[in-house]
């Protein structure tokens, strides 16, 4: 029982030490302005995508014109949905995605209504050919030549993807 007292006592006499942060807060002052500095800061932007289904059905305001961008590694074709009315082959390896843009542009005149398309991809397409072709189908810039900034011309907003067949 003593040497319990005692070592109660011992205890109670030692103080308790006392926490040194000044180096790990040394540490922070230069670790945290390194860290913002040489962090990468990115914009991330979004884009509305749908997916065609077999039970979809048309409604009865909207054009039955179908507008499908058939993307292929020998170059690009412009169907409607049952048959191919213009093909663009690559030149110099690229896609010629000027024609694409006048094409669609003759085809958003002829139905003003229409704000679907679809964008049908053969395997091993690159992605960022995907992104091109889904830019040029969502809108394009006409330049205007009493105003400095082209125009910009919403074409088809409402884009779907899937397999070419």
């Amino acid at each position: 029982m003593a040497r319990r007292n005692q070592y109660r006592r011992r205890r109670s006499m030692r103080e308790n030490p006392e926490l040194d942060i000044t180096t790990f807060l040394n540490l922070m002052v230069i670790l945290i302005p390194f860290l913002l500095i040489s962090a990468v800061f990115s914009r991330v932007t979004i884009l509305e995508l749908s997916v065609p289904t077999a039970a979809g059905g048309a409604a009865m305001d909207k054009p039955n014109y179908t507008i499908e961008i058939v993307v292929r590694k020998a170059g690009l074709e412009l169907a409607n949905g049952v048959s191919v009315v213009a093909a663009m082959p690559k030149e110099d390896g690229e896609y010629d995605l000027e024609k694409l843009t006048e094409m669609l542009i003759r085809l958003k005149n002829d139905y003003p209504q229409k704000d679907d398309a679809t964008v049908l991809m053969e395997p091993d397409i690159e992605y960022d050919t995907l992104i091109q072709i889904m830019d040029r189908v969502r809108e394009t810039e006409i330049p205007d030549e009493n105003i400095e900034e082209p125009k910009k011309l919403v074409l088809f907003p409402l884009i779907s993807i899937g397999d070419a067949p």
